[in-house]
């Protein structure tokens, strides 16, 4: 059978119909090595794409492979900033992950609670400050916020990577005020865009992971 098949097809298809499987099983545990996670995380989106042998489990490694080790951010600040996403996301599993990587690259507790309090904070704003977007309303947009963010002033992170958490959970929430405004304070930091942009990436692929990892 096996020698008939290799005849009728062309070598690649054979090639993945014999190993295809055994390759996706392969990328769905790279993944959770990569990611310091055991085989009880193989949640059913992961093992569906598992089963079907999906050539997508080893973008999503590439992607966040790539996303984590971005050279403008630092392997501690990019744990910090993968932090934020799973906490926005929900996502204790991730979280967890993240949070052991960060403590690895010599993140305090300190640290790993004010991410923590930031997430939570521009969940707030981004609500508050897209809606005022919405509405382009005087009277909304002279209203006081009434918001309190004391955590701003002296920030553990320092105030450079404080708003760059800020900018990445913002444009996960899709805030384009907090977007724009945060982007601009990081410039006025001194900020270089190749740092902002992959933070962002980042952000974009940990909210992406947790799709498969949620």
């Amino acid at each position: 059978m096996q020698n008939t098949l290799q005849n009728v097809l062309p070598p690649q298809k054979f090639t993945t119909m014999l190993f295809g499987n055994a390759v996706a099983q392969d990328d769905a545990l790279a993944l959770l090595k990569e990611l310091q996670l055991g085989d009880e995380n193989l949640t059913p989106q992961l093992q569906a794409l598992k089963t079907a042998g999906s050539r997508y489990l080893k973008d999503l490694k590439l992607n966040i492979t790539t996303a984590l080790q971005a050279e403008s951010l630092g392997k501690k600040d990019a744990a910090l900033i993968a932090i934020a996403v799973a906490v926005n996301e929900k996502n204790t599993v991730l979280q967890q992950a993240f949070e052991k990587m960060a403590r690895e690259q010599g993140a305090t507790q300190a640290e790993l609670a004010e991410v923590i309090a930031c997430t939570s904070l521009m969940n707030a704003n981004n609500v508050y400050y897209r809606f005022r977007h919405f509405m382009h309303d005087e009277f909304y947009d002279k209203a006081q916020a009434g918001i309190r963010m004391s955590i701003m002033a002296n920030p553990v992170l320092g105030k450079e990577l404080f708003e760059l958490v800020s900018l990445v959970v913002s444009a996960v929430n899709g805030c384009s005020l907090c977007v724009t405004s945060h982007e601009a304070a990081l410039q006025k930091h001194g900020t270089e865009k190749q740092r902002i942009h992959d933070a962002v990436r980042l952000g974009a692929v940990v909210k992406s992971l947790g799709v498969v990892l949620g």
